[in-house]
């Protein structure tokens, strides 16, 4: 490690073979919490090349434990993290609607290292007790079309880097693995990201391991279609920007998504939605970027078409009982 820190902050940069090694012997715990911080400030201060992050992608999916899901076609959206908005859990809850409306959701997550409530948070807070066992998974697929990774269970280079991130508490390269290493590796991704320099960088990434996918940043700094201000969303296709009203929708002031001081107050937050007793603002942001990944998985179906179905599974109930049946799975 004292050789790759000399390099690093001779502003140098990692191979992506360097990259890799260093994210295995990561995994391994070799090296100490001090040393992780001190490899994750050099990349906070400079950012992370193309050929570092598919190594330290490649390490973390070679360490993973494996799930196959190759019989099935699933979807994903999550988003990087590190905006600093303070979002409520709006791609969890965009992932039950997806459910709701019949689509298989692998949904990869943790507990927020930047924010108060991430995935692991919201769920384990209505009693989810996460698992790696594949029967699990797939009854969880089977019977409410929602399975989640909770990225320790699955990602030891991420269990070990944890604590690191927590008191860092600042976006590290971490934020950028998350939507990289999901252990199924979905045919469908949609990848939120805070800021368009690193959009650009995924964007690569993407168009290299050849998935079906969409990426979104909001111009005011959301890894999500927030509704603020307009979006760039960007596909294998095209890249386009979008106001609020392009689709569909009325801007909203960004203190209408914000999930609170502590997790209790986003699950509150979450429950509200799922059970229609949320604000219009929180609810139209759920479903807007239900409709994008519903698009990205059925690229025929008009947009608007697409938030119908996101409307209807959320207003019918149907994404409640998906999250409900979710919960009794994880018992």
């Amino acid at each position: 490690m004292k050789h790759i820190l000399l390099k690093l902050s001779s502003h140098e940069t990692l191979s992506q073979k360097e990259a890799k090694d260093i994210m295995l012997r990561m995994a391994d715990g070799e090296f100490s919490n001090e040393q992780i911080a001190a490899f994750m400030t050099i990349f906070i201060m400079r950012g992370t090349t193309l050929d570092e992050l598919i190594g330290f992608r490649d390490a973390l999916l070679l360490t993973a434990k494996k799930v196959h899901f190759d019989d099935m076609e699933t979807i994903d959206i999550v988003g990087t993290g590190g905006d600093g908005k303070n979002t409520f859990n709006i791609s969890t809850l965009s992932c039950f609607v997806l459910a709701g409306a019949g689509f298989k959701v692998s949904k990869h997550g943790n507990f927020g290292a930047t924010s108060v409530s991430g995935a692991s948070n919201v769920l384990q807070f209505y009693g989810a007790r996460f698992s790696n066992e594949e029967d699990v998974l797939r009854r969880a697929l089977d019977e409410c079309n929602f399975c989640f990774f909770h990225a320790p269970l699955f990602n030891p280079g991420m269990k070990y880097a944890a604590p690191v991130r927590k008191a860092l508490a600042v976006p590290t390269f971490f934020n950028l693995m998350g939507p990289l290493i999901n252990p199924s590796q979905p045919k469908h991704q949609v990848w939120g990201i805070y800021n368009l320099e690193k959009l650009r960088l995924y964007n690569y990434i993407a168009q290299k391991i050849g998935i079906n996918y969409t990426l979104i940043h909001t111009i005011d700094g959301y890894d999500e279609i927030s509704l603020t201000a307009p979006s760039k969303i960007v596909t294998k296709e095209k890249e386009i920007i979008v106001t609020p009203e392009e689709l569909g929708f009325r801007t909203i002031p960004q203190a209408s998504l914000s999930g609170g001081d502590s997790v209790e107050s986003a699950a509150r937050i979450f429950m509200d939605v799922l059970e229609n007793k949320s604000t219009e603002e929180q609810r139209n942001a759920v479903l807007a970027n239900s409709a994008i990944a519903i698009r990205t998985a059925r690229p025929d179906f008009s947009f608007d078409d697409c938030v119908g179905i996101a409307r209807e599974s959320l207003l019918s109930g149907k994404a409640k009982n998906a999250f409900r049946k979710f919960i009794e799975i994880y018992q």
